[in-house]
């Protein structure tokens, strides 16, 4: 992965102006340019509309004079505003001096553009954040950008605002973004990190991302050029890395900010493995990824076998499509569709002798976490979840990993001693034929996380109904034993392995 000329794209503008910068941030959160005033000023339909990359709605919800509209038209919808009218909301002389904006128009200072995009954005905790990307990226994605200007950042999208929201958001001491691009992930880390790395194989990404975090008022960050774990040396080590990679399996790297270069699934691949020494004891590496279904292989074999030793995993597959819906999906996201229909077809058949030479039927994406662990045994979950989940999930994706610490450390006799609580938001569901006297299976629920559901028996069902934490589990089946007249050592016998299910999957919490 080689590095990328911005010579095609515009100037962007000096992050070394820090006093500009906070004057610009000033003038943009005076006029209400913020996540929840964008969503006042357009109303939910036009700001929805914007993440289609549908700027039509939000250009008619702008048509008045106020300073939020002025500066959603100049710096969210790229539109040439009025110098008069800019001048009333920025500090319009020096954007012009350090690159934020330029003069367009016939005479001399008739109007001014923005030169880049920049889009509010709502941090975790409530604050008030601004990610700068090239122009035209800030909604919806590359919209076809990228097959003219190879080397272009994109801002806030669907796969960057999953990652930060899965993302463990515990005090750290270091922290590592790969493949930052706009700067999303790493301005979410400097909140809780003291040290953050970033890294990209594009220079224009590290130059925007300085950009976010200065406009957002963050802390800087280490900001390095590079492939992968490239750029970090050897000594260094990390409490958590993040990544949202190039991940496209494609044929050949045509787009920098989508297609990894190497064959395959072999980037994330590459990436997941490499990790493993890079974290510390107790430490999260998470990732978004894509991996080939190949003819006459499990793909759950395949994950496992990317796993780095001495780490537990976590891999939850969200989708997956077959070859042809995949090769469709990115030649849409490049614009190839409204180009030459035969450059389309010879680029769409490319992909498919691609997939063909290396027996591909279908490509998953999914998340991929793992935690730095001394267990002797790691613990590997590869599934398939393609349904809602409650965000943001990095809370429950600690808690998971918590529950697999306690179920490794406690046999069944210290399963059955242990006492339990069930878990917040719990529903139970019975299932069976109208009239009939018993339901035909029990349905447990959760509202919350991951929002799983799993059948129980009746002895199962009952147990989690009465876990409060005041008895233990053995006591809990003991007493049902005697209720539905069965022998009490048999009960303690074989509820173990349901127990242990409904603990790893977080219906039950230790007490």
């Amino acid at each position: 992965m080689g590095g990328v000329s911005d010579s095609s794209l515009h100037a962007l503008p000096a992050s070394d102006r820090t006093d500009v910068i906070a004057r610009l941030r000033e003038a943009l959160l005076g006029a209400s340019f913020t996540a929840d005033g964008l969503l006042d000023l357009l109303g939910a339909p036009a700001y929805a509309a914007l993440a289609r990359s549908e700027t039509v709605p939000a250009l008619r919800a702008t048509r008045g004079d106020t300073p939020l509209e002025v500066l959603v038209r100049l710096f969210l919808l790229q539109q040439p505003v009025p110098h008069a009218r800019a001048e009333a909301v920025l500090p319009v002389a020096q954007c012009l001096e350090t690159g934020w904006l330029v003069r367009v128009g016939q005479g001399a200072g008739d109007a001014v553009a923005a030169t880049v995009d920049v889009r509010p954005y709502g941090g975790s905790g409530g604050e008030d954040w601004f990610i700068v990307s090239d122009l035209g990226c800030a909604v919806g994605g590359a919209g076809g950008i990228g097959s003219r200007d190879e080397g272009v950042v994109l801002g806030v999208g669907g796969a960057s605002t999953t990652l930060a929201n899965i993302t463990v958001r515990t005090p750290v001491s270091a922290a590592l973004d790969l493949g930052t691009g706009s700067g999303i992930q790493a301005l979410h880390a400097v909140q809780h990190a003291t040290r953050v790395t970033a890294t990209d194989v594009n220079p224009r990404a590290l130059r925007i991302t300085a950009l976010t975090l200065a406009l957002s008022g963050a802390p800087a960050a280490d900001l390095r050029e590079g492939s992968l774990f490239e750029p970090v040396r050897d000594d260094e080590t990390y409490d958590l890395i993040v990544s949202n990679p190039p991940f496209v399996i494609s044929p050949g790297a045509r787009l920098t900010y989508r297609d990894g270069g190497m064959g395959g699934d072999d980037l994330c691949r590459s990436l997941v493995q490499g990790a493993g020494e890079r974290l510390n004891e107790g430490g999260f590496a998470q990732f978004l990824a894509n991996w080939q279904h190949v003819e006459g292989e499990d793909w759950q074999d395949r994950l496992r076998s990317w796993v780095p030793r001495g780490c537990d995993a976590w891999i939850v597959q969200r989708e997956v499509q077959d070859v042809t819906q995949y090769a469709e999906l990115w030649l849409r996201d490049a614009g190839d569709h409204r180009g030459d229909p035969a450059d389309y077809q010879a680029r769409y058949d490319a992909w498919l002798d691609e997939f063909e030479a290396r027996k591909v039927r279908a490509v998953g994406f999914g998340w991929i976490t793992l935690r730095k662990t001394g267990s002797t045994v790691p613990s590997v979950t590869v599934e398939e979840w393609p349904h809602p989940v409650e965000q943001p999930l990095g809370d429950a994706v600690r808690a998971h990993f918590t529950r697999l610490d306690y179920l490794r450390e406690h046999d069944d006799a210290a399963l059955l001693a242990g006492h339990f609580r069930l878990a917040a938001e719990i529903v139970q569901e019975q299932v069976g034929l109208p009239g009939a006297e018993d339901p035909e299976h029990v349905v447990l629920r959760q509202n919350r996380g991951m929002r799983r559901a799993t059948k129980v028996d009746t002895v199962g069902a009952g147990f989690a109904g009465v876990c409060d934490g005041t008895l233990s589990a053995g006591r809990i089946l003991d007493a049902i034993a005697q209720l539905v007249g069965e022998d009490p050592v048999l009960l303690r016998d074989r509820t173990p392995a349901q127990i242990r299910l409904l603990v790893e999957q977080g219906f039950l919490e230790p007490a």
